[in-house]
């Protein structure tokens, strides 16, 4: 601050009162540092923003080898497809044993599906066999039990005509995992699904699935505690309309 006061009119006059003018001086030094202070925080804001950036850019790119190498891209089938998945993860366990499943009318197995080891990409190992179509366990302990029915049932008129059933548009598919334990002494469901085909919706998705047919997969699998020497089997109906080719029907265990 500054003061400035001006003389008398009068050397002559004595005292009188004198005019006192306040004039407000601006630090230069201050508004520099304010001014740096500013600017500091804008360029630590874009240095932020710019290692933000470059993490997420880093974080987002394949890791893969550079070059004219071909990357190795998966079917988008395989990921949806757990026959292929589990076929994966118990071809690494120690004990496993996965099975595909048949059906061919005979007089043999009539009104049962018939498992398979060592066809197509059906094995056994570690302990666990097929035994009478169904699995032994070798040993006590965690196991995955898995299985899948894959169905194509034909919604026709002309089967609608000669089945009850099937005009009333309803056909309940079912299928089952049966477990038998000496420790128990009978037989106890582990899993079970159901479903309906051929119901009545009045779409055009469904009426395109009746001239075409009705495709349904049941799905099974859960982690089970098994005794050594217990059995597992499965129990399905409506066997005329199983698809088994192409691994659609399976029945499965490995140890955990």
């Amino acid at each position: 601050m500054v003061m400035y006061t001006s003389p008398p009119a009068d050397p002559e006059a004595g005292l009188e009162e004198k005019t006192v003018v306040v004039v407000e001086k601006r630090s230069f030094a201050g508004w520099m540092w304010k001014l740096s202070a500013g600017l500091l925080v804008a360029a630590l804001c874009l240095g932020l923003v710019l290692l933000f950036a470059w993490y997420w850019h880093g974080r987002s790119e394949p890791m893969t080898p550079a070059g004219p190498t071909q990357a190795l891209v998966e079917d988008p089938e395989d990921k949806t497809d757990p026959h292929d998945t589990l076929l994966r993860i118990s071809s690494k366990a120690k004990a496993a044993i996965h099975l595909e499943g048949i059906h061919t009318g005979g007089q043999s197995m009539p009104e049962q599906l018939e498992w398979r080891n060592g066809q197509g990409q059906a094995f056994a190992q570690g302990g666990l066999r097929l035994l009478n179509n169904q699995i032994a366990v070798p040993h006590t302990g965690l196991y995955f039990v898995y299985s899948q029915a894959s169905f194509r049932v034909s919604c026709s008129e002309e089967e609608a005509e000669e089945n009850e059933m099937a005009s009333k548009n309803f056909m309940p598919l079912s299928h089952r995992i049966w477990r038998y334990s000496d420790s128990v002494g009978r037989k106890a469901s582990l899993m079970s699904a159901v479903r309906s085909a051929c119901q009545q919706g009045g779409s055009a998705e469904n009426d395109h699935r009746a001239k075409q047919g009705w495709y349904n997969a049941l799905y099974l699998g859960a982690v089970f505690q098994l005794n050594k020497g217990d059995r597992l089997w499965t129990e399905t109906n409506q066997l005329s309309e199983l698809e088994t080719d192409g691994g659609k029907t399976f029945f499965g265990v490995f140890a955990l």
